[in-house]
């Protein structure tokens, strides 16, 4: 444990080095929000403030990543920036997974995913080799993957083939639809095959899986959204942001109406982030899982094993 620590600390040094010398500003955001995650997938901490009402809204949601704060700085000018810090999910426990775990989420004005892909491979490779380690580099699209893998084109195959694509991997079909085949297809077939010490990165999403994310209209619609994998962990996932507040406001009331469907609660939006997005200047913006890097660079499918403390024993 106490190596553990000592390698985390060695890594948060690296990380701000790393954005010193590329003039991108350290922030700090609320870590409470009198707004919530809408995301289906994605399950927030509530909690309560016992204060004055004047002090505003008692119902306060623990972050889920600080991308709505760090895009309403980006809207005010401050211009590059990062922040790294804690954030929370709830119902996420296990190996891979801690329900408070640290995030560095960091936005470039003027760039597209593409241009943030480069550094955000340079960072991971910064990394590596901190403990002497060197890795390649593939980068495809989300559709050169499949094909590459399981032979199905993902814009195109019905969900009858997404299906058979599992092989012999039992799944439960109920209520599942095509984008959650998609996923299982992902997370059970295609990323086991992708080399231990290969960076992996993603490109050009199905437009339905595009969250805060540009879409770019050509035959197939796809979302200019990115995930990077190092072997078979993701550690990062990143847009070239969306600045439409009117459609991402559509994405939000779809996301809403998920929830809604699945019986689960619905946060409140947060309108500050949504009255802000006008003034959000064009930009790409990445969040790196850092508890799972430092599982990479330890070698440890196990989250505990990078943590002072992890949920069982806090």
């Amino acid at each position: 444990m106490i190596e553990a620590l000592r390698q985390r600390a060695r890594l948060n040094a690296l990380i701000r080095d790393f954005f010193a010398q590329r003039d991108v500003l350290e922030v700090e955001t609320p870590i409470m929000s009198m707004a919530g995650n809408t995301e289906p997938n994605i399950e927030g901490f509530k909690t309560r403030f016992s204060g004055h009402v004047d002090a505003g809204s008692p119902e306060r949601w623990l972050r889920t990543s600080p991308e709505y704060p760090l895009k309403r700085l980006l809207a005010a000018g401050v211009g590059d920036c990062y922040e790294l810090g804690r954030v929370f999910r709830n119902g996420e426990a296990g190996g891979r997974h801690n329900p408070e775990f640290t995030m560095l989420e960091w936005y470039r004005v003027g760039w597209d995913h593409h241009r943030l892909i480069e550094e955000t491979v340079a960072l991971v490779r910064h990394a590596l080799a901190m403990v002497g380690r060197q890795a390649a580099l593939r980068v495809l699209t989300y559709r050169e993957l499949f094909i590459e893998t399981v032979g199905l084109d993902p814009f195109s195959a019905d969900i009858a083939q997404l299906r058979a694509g599992l092989g012999e991997v039992g799944i439960q079909p109920d209520g599942l639809t095509r984008d959650d085949w998609l996923d299982l297809l992902m997370s059970h077939r295609i990323q086991a095959q992708f080399s231990p010490d290969c960076i992996t990165v993603i490109h050009d999403w199905p437009a339905t899986q595009a969250a805060l994310a540009r879409i770019r209209h050509a035959d197939v619609p796809v979302a200019e959204r990115f995930e990077l994998y190092l072997g078979s962990v993701e550690l990062a996932n990143g847009y070239h942001e969306l600045t439409d507040a009117a459609e991402q406001r559509q994405r939000f009331a779809r996301d809403q109406a998920v929830r809604a469907a699945r019986g689960a609660e619905q946060p409140p939006l947060d309108e500050a982030f949504l009255a802000a997005l006008p003034s959000l200047p064009a930009c790409a913006g990445v969040a790196v899982g850092v508890d799972r890097l430092l599982m990479a660079l330890a070698g440890t499918g196990n989250i505990a094993d990078v943590l002072a403390f992890d949920f069982a024993h806090a």
